[in-house]
């Protein structure tokens, strides 16, 4: 099956269309706040969504067979001022000039908001609350620790989309309404926010209907029509209108949150029931599926998320994380699959973009017709699918976080590679970000920061103090502490600010509990509520210790002083050393044992120390090992490391690859080195990057014996894998004409992105990972 003519129509479309700052949403949200000043922060949230939903621009185009989006145009930035405005006031006129994700504006638009928004929001949003009260203590510990969600709302989250289906947004309006007769006073506001987002959400969808009945539509465009407004009055029946409805849902919850990361989950297994029965009934053909779930895919294209240029460099290329999961183990714990499975693959195939972020669940019983439809599309070269391995994540989920056995079967993936049970849970996978590397380096230099040569942390020591290197991990152990204390410590900010300042009443009607609550859900109203902090970076951190461990303390080659010399030196003078650290000491990622356990040493331990604390909603912190872009950032941070890196140079890509170029002993030395990180450490998502080249997929054997390596990574259960799969020529020309590549898409960590819209340090650091050939 070939694209047809609709969806090459389609996706031409969408890569013409110029990205823009879009005020519009924020003029209307500003408008509504204005208007109803007596009223709490829940209620005027619920009708500003209301009205962003009646009243904001919309438009389709003819040849859609899904419509809907949050602007009229497509890949807008949206300003959302609820969530932050002071970044968009200092950053507006860089957008289309900063080094990463930009957006086009309008001087009409900047003025508009620096006259009209910006002077109500200033000092009203979440992020002038979070940087007004706790804004000190959050920039001195940046380097070590980083703090997110502080200017937009948490996504994240993996809505009960079945549930939806099943009710839509009328008799769930009517749920809440039955609620709001019986609840207690307390609650009444609650189910009255939720019954105005709701009726916003039903007025939408029919004036897409409206829309398209006054523009004399075809036969397609009436079905579309129809499809909308029986989708305002009554729960999907057709699978066409269960894709569209499910469209419906993910825009609504970027419109009233603005955020990252909303996924559908396991929608092979929730919308196989109306696929299956329209093929019987003779209303659906395979050919025809396939194309309304290509044009959902390019509807998941057409929202992108705009972050402020710091962020931007630790979240790069628009990764908005519709993370669709396809295979794995059933309600019985056996492996399943389906033809949407199939198909979902298929349109990847097809299309070839950056959402959604595809993943497959791979067992000990896994389908080989699933297994080898998958690795052709690996073969491709988008990035996607990406793999999880059902026998190292559900058992952790059961025995770790106390998720219902049936819910750990049904697990789903947000974002990039967080794992979450799916339509109950508020995971707030993305906390913050732990630099092991540079805690390290202020332990071994009495806490003084090596680029700028400024106190930052406590002195417990220095390298040139520490008499064994049973010392150093004494002193190691108390910087983690010091850093995880004043992390716990912005964290309590963070998530206070978002039940004040950001409750999400339409989220909470397809989260599980909260309605019967009568919570919201940032503030606990979910059936789970954990949060997840992700250590950043084991490779380099192992690597470093290896080399303290062996040269500096066990063999005496270097001594303490002449290796703390070099590291403040950023190695220039210290070439001998240099070489040694690079060449002398065996690194993670080459199934060496002693390596690879130091670096799973030391996120046993913190995962250990996290335990110690409860989030603001009453759940548990809990650990994950990715890195988004933000491998390239955080190494701007960091001085010369023992390891041989050098100052500002990126760490290790993904959160459980090694760093590039030191994996020499091939891709199942690589496994077995990973597999060494318990998989408790990575209940928040695990990231394993590869990159091999086309020519290992050219032949039937290729193919075989990629699909015995996957086996071999269900069999050492590690939680996950993705590839790369590309030539590095090719690279190098899209990054000097990036012209010829304008749809050439990349695996940057857990998720895809255009190459030619990444930053060129990313783009270097892409090229730079180790490429295989065999196995």
């Amino acid at each position: 099956m070939m694209q047809t003519p609709r969806i090459q129509h389609l996706k031409a479309r969408m890569f013409e269309e110029k990205r823009y700052a879009s005020i519009e949403q924020a003029r209307i949200i500003t408008k509504v706040y204005q208007a109803h000043e007596g009223d709490s922060i829940p209620k005027k949230r619920a009708l500003a969504l209301k009205a962003s939903l009646e009243e904001i621009a919309i438009g389709f185009d003819r040849e859609e067979l899904i419509v809907g989006n949050r602007t009229k145009g497509v890949r807008a930035g949206v300003v959302f001022p609820e969530s932050g405005s002071a970044w968009v006031n200092r950053e507006f006129e860089t957008l289309p000039s900063r080094p990463q994700d930009r957006f086009a504006i309008r001087e009409e638009d900047i003025q508009e908001f620096r006259e009209k928004i910006y002077p109500y929001w200033h000092h009203r949003s979440l992020e002038d609350a979070i940087y007004g009260s706790y804004g000190d203590e959050i920039a001195a510990i940046a380097k070590v620790v980083k703090i997110n969600q502080k200017d937009h709302a948490q996504g994240h989250i993996c809505p009960d989309v079945a549930m939806w289906l099943r009710k839509g947004p009328a008799l769930l309006k009517q749920e809440a309404e039955d609620h709001l007769q019986t609840c207690d006073d307390a609650q009444k506001e609650f189910y009255e926010c939720m019954i105005i987002t709701l009726e916003g959400a039903m007025h939408f969808m029919q004036r897409y209907h409206d829309l398209i009945m006054a523009s004399d539509p075809d036969d397609d465009l009436k079905k579309v029509a129809e499809n909308c407004l029986a989708l305002s009055q009554r729960p999907a029946e057709s699978f066409h209108e269960a894709l569209q409805s499910l469209w419906f849902l993910f825009v609504i919850l970027q419109m009233e949150s603005n955020a990252s990361s909303f996924s559908p989950g396991r929608a092979d297994r929730y919308l196989y029931p109306y696929y299956q029965h329209d093929l019987n009934k003779g209303l659906l053909t395979k050919e025809q599926a396939l194309e309304l779930i290509e044009c959902l895919y390019l509807k998941f294209n057409q929202i992108v998320y705009m972050r402020n240029q710091n962020s931007a460099k630790y979240f790069a290329g628009f990764p908005i994380g519709f993370n669709i999961a396809v295979g794995g183990v059933d309600e019985k714990g056996e492996d399943t699959y389906n033809a949407l499975s199939l198909l979902f693959l298929d349109a990847q195939y097809d299309l070839g973009l950056p959402q959604p972020n595809l993943s497959v669940r791979l067992n000990k019983h896994s389908s080989s017709t699933l297994m080898q439809r998958a690795i052709e599309v690996v073969a491709k070269g988008s990035g996607m699918p990406q793999f999880f391995n059902d026998e190292a994540i559900m058992k952790t989920m059961v025995e770790e976080l106390g998720v219902d056995v049936q819910d750990a079967y049904n697990y789903a993936i947000v974002g990039c590679v967080e794992l979450t049970s799916q339509g109950n849970s508020l995971g707030w996978s993305d906390a913050a970000m732990f630099n092991f590397n540079k805690a390290l380096e202020l332990t071994l230099n009495h806490g003084i920061d090596l680029l700028t040569g400024e106190k930052m942390g406590p002195d417990y020591g220095g390298l040139d103090t520490y008499a064994s290197y049973e010392d150093l991990e004494h002193a190691f152990a108390q910087m983690i502490d010091y850093y995880m204390i004043q992390m716990m410590k912005a964290e309590e900010v963070v998530e206070a600010a978002h039940q004040k300042y950001l409750p999400t009443a339409f989220l909470s009607c397809v989260i599980n509990d909260c309605m019967d609550k009568g919570i919201d859900v940032t503030a606990g109203g979910a059936h789970y509520n954990f949060s997840g902090i992700q250590m950043i970076q084991v490779a380099n951190l192992a690597d470093s210790l290896a080399v303290l461990k062996d040269l500096v303390y066990t063999k005496h080659m270097i001594t303490q002083k002449e290796m703390l010399a070099a590291l403040q030196a950023n190695f220039e003078g210290y070439d001998m050393i240099h070489t040694m650290v690079e060449n002398k000491v065996p690194k993670y990622g080459n199934d060496v044992a002693w390596v690879d356990h130091l670096g799973a040493q030391w996120c046993r331990y913190f995962r250990a120390q996290l335990r110690h604390y409860q989030n603001p909603r009453g759940g548990l912190y809990h650990t994950g090992m990715y890195t988004v872009s933000a491998h390239v950032p955080m190494g701007e941070n960091v001085g010369a490391s023992p390891d041989g890196r050098k100052a500002r140079e990126p760490l290790a890509d993904g959160g459980l690859s090694a760093v590039y170029g030191r994996d020499l002993q091939g891709p199942t030395a690589l496994l077995k080195s990973v597999s060494r990180m318990d998989n408790n450490l990575t209940t928040n998502g695990g990231l394993l990057n590869m990159k091999f080249l086309p020519s290992f997929f050219a032949s039937a054997e290729g193919r075989a014996n990629f699909e015995r390596f996957l086996r071999v990574f269900v069999d050492l259960e590690i939680p996950h894998i993705q590839f790369n799969v590309v030539n590095r020529e090719d690279l190098l020309d899209a990054k000097a004409h990036p012209e010829r590549h304008r749809s050439l898409t990349i695996r940057v960590a857990g998720y895809t992105a255009y190459f030619v819209e990444l930053a060129g340090k990313l783009q270097d650091e892409i090229i730079a990972r180790t490429s295989y050939d065999h196995i």
